[in-house]
């Protein structure tokens, strides 16, 4: 065999065990420590929207401008209930996040807000909210403590682990409509799922969890009871 043949037979090689390596990590089922770590930041991000409420007279929704156009997430906002009271200052909360100056901080994102077992780009997080007009967020609302959550706040989804990531400075973008299947979830854990309710608790999904529920779960006004059952694992 000729020495290119030869190097090419080795690449070739490397290519085959480094494809064995990525498919054996793939099929790594998540652990349990990981699947109680994500709960963990699920739990402290609702702490924080919980202190924001008792310092102010609601809770964080979105940035918007007059317009109602999305400028940041509320993920900047509850930066000081996190110990990020200095990352906090330096953001231009009338800017929006790609800013010339508030795209500087993307890189700063705190460690609460970062992947689980998965890998994302620089500055991407999983936890998200949905956005529309029958939902928690979304522009021009108001986000009262307990008064936004007629269904009571252990029923409705606050937080919850997003199919794909997102920039955590950006707006929330998965969009609740009546009338289109719900954005995909559960990028973390191959399917299931964690979720946020707005009284803190925090229950793991199934992968083929109800979406007839999980609407109601999503929706604070809906007024329609939640079988459990058909949404936690």
């Amino acid at each position: 065999m000729s020495r290119y043949g030869f190097a090419t037979a080795i690449a070739a090689i490397g290519l085959m065990v480094q494809s064995s390596f990525i498919s054996a990590a793939k099929a790594d089922p998540p652990t349990a420590s990981q699947i109680r770590m994500s709960q963990n930041n699920l739990k402290q991000i609702v702490l924080s929207f919980h202190n924001y409420a008792s310092a102010y007279p609601n809770m964080p929704n979105n940035v918007y401008d007059q317009s109602g156009k999305p400028l940041l997430s509320w993920r900047v906002l509850i930066l000081p209930f996190l110990e990020e009271d200095k990352l906090y200052k330096e953001f231009k909360l009338d800017e929006p996040w790609d800013s010339e100056n508030n795209k500087k901080l993307i890189a700063r994102m705190p460690k609460v807000y970062a992947p689980i077992r998965v890998k994302a780009k620089e500055g991407e997080t999983f936890y998200q909210g949905f956005v529309g007009d029958k939902t928690v967020f979304g522009p021009g609302k108001v986000i009262k403590l307990p008064a936004s959550f007629p269904d009571g706040t252990s029923n409705t989804a606050l937080v919850l682990e997003a199919g794909d990531p997102i920039i955590w400075t950006k707006p929330d973008t998965l969009t609740y409509d009546d009338k289109k299947p719900l954005p995909k979830l559960g990028g973390l854990f191959e399917g299931e799922f964690n979720v946020a309710l707005a009284d803190g608790f925090v229950m793991t999904c199934k992968k083929n969890a109800d979406e007839g529920e999980l609407r109601k779960l999503i929706m604070p006004a809906d007024g329609q009871p939640i079988d459990m059952k058909k949404i936690r694992k």
